[in-house]
């Protein structure tokens, strides 16, 4: 990745001014950052400005600036069987080193911008990678029914529908319907 110019009052972007270049100095930080956009995937995510509470640790490196961290957000969605909406939180490590120069990095590597450093990356890879593609709202949810669409954990225990062989549906009117209770 190229350098691009942070600007410095960008949330996510972090300076390691403090920090120095001297390989084995450390700073540890706990911060509280607003959700980027986007972070999630089709049905569950992070939801956009919401707290997200960070402790990272920068240490310098001989190549750079290595961070260390945990992530803890609130996470909404919707259950993939029954589509009830899912709240809870969500809690990721994450390590990133970010290279002084691109002669020493790769080509997906993080660059620092001078003494600027961007985590939103890191922490969006960190969370997309643990969140589910299905989530549900227990593991025992039903879903919803196939054929009238009521969400089964709030239907009647015996709840059913009759279901006609459609080979045979044009065939129900032809034969009276009698009761059983009296002879024929």
């Amino acid at each position: 990745m190229t350098p691009h110019s942070l600007d410095p009052r960008a949330p996510w972007v972090i300076s390691t001014h403090d920090l120095g270049r001297r390989p084995g100095a450390m700073l540890r930080m706990s911060i509280t950052l607003p959700a980027p956009a986007n972070i999630g995937v089709d049905m569950i995510g992070v939801p956009r400005d919401t707290d997200v509470e960070l402790d990272i640790r920068l240490e310098a490196v001989m190549e750079g600036v290595l961070v260390t961290g945990t992530a803890r957000a609130p996470l909404r969605g919707e259950c993939a069987r029954c589509l009830e909406e899912i709240v809870s939180d969500t809690e990721v490590s994450f390590q990133e080193l970010f290279f002084y120069s691109a002669e020493d990095a790769a080509e997906d590597d993080s660059l620092l911008d001078g003494e600027l450093l961007d985590l939103e990356p890191a922490f969006r890879d960190a969370v997309v990678l643990t969140l589910p593609l299905s989530p549900v709202c227990s593991e025992d949810c039903s879903g919803l029914c196939s054929e009238c669409g009521i969400r089964l954990a709030d239907a009647e225990p015996d709840h059913g529908h009759e279901v006609v062989d459609a080979r045979w549906a044009k065939l129900q009117g032809l034969v009276p319907e009698h009761n059983n209770d009296q002879e024929s």
